[in-house]
């Protein structure tokens, strides 16, 4: 005995076929488009500048960053980050800064929170710390 199945029921099937394949997972290891930068923060460096890559730089990147953005991690490690982002290179960090600023910092202008695109996330006033500290030259 043959059963034929409603057109609704079709439909259901159909639909819920191609959410699937919309709403899955990137199977083939291409990295997720590239977000958009945000404005510049109009961050300034303060005249008593205490931050420095050792006491601010290497723990937020270490904390945000490099676990994305590390010259130690390769393909599907880096999540999408491009190669040469590599936030564990001070020299990169400060080639970067303007990048940096208009993905992850805070300042009078803007706060930017496209990065890191998820959980642990700096606050505010680290967002504007950093905005500051990349303003400084990144020291």
């Amino acid at each position: 005995m043959v059963r034929l199945v409603s057109p609704a029921r079709w439909t259901v099937a159909l639909v819920a076929c191609l959410l699937s394949f919309s709403c899955g997972g990137d199977d083939d290891g291409d990295p997720p488009d590239d977000p958009e930068p945000g404005p510049s923060t109009g961050s300034t460096c303060p005249s008593q500048q205490t931050l420095t890559f050792e006491n601010f730089g290497v723990p937020f990147f270490e904390t945000y960053c490099t676990r994305c953005h590390s010259s130690e991690l390769s393909g599907s490690e880096r999540h999408g980050a491009p190669a040469g982002y590599d936030w564990d290179d001070i020299e990169a960090v400060r080639a970067y800064a303007d990048l940096i600023d208009k993905m992850a910092a805070a300042g009078p202008d803007a706060i930017n929170t496209t990065m890191p695109p998820s959980s642990p996330r700096p606050t505010q006033t680290e967002r504007e710390e950093l905005g500051e500290w990349l303003e400084c030259g990144a020291p």
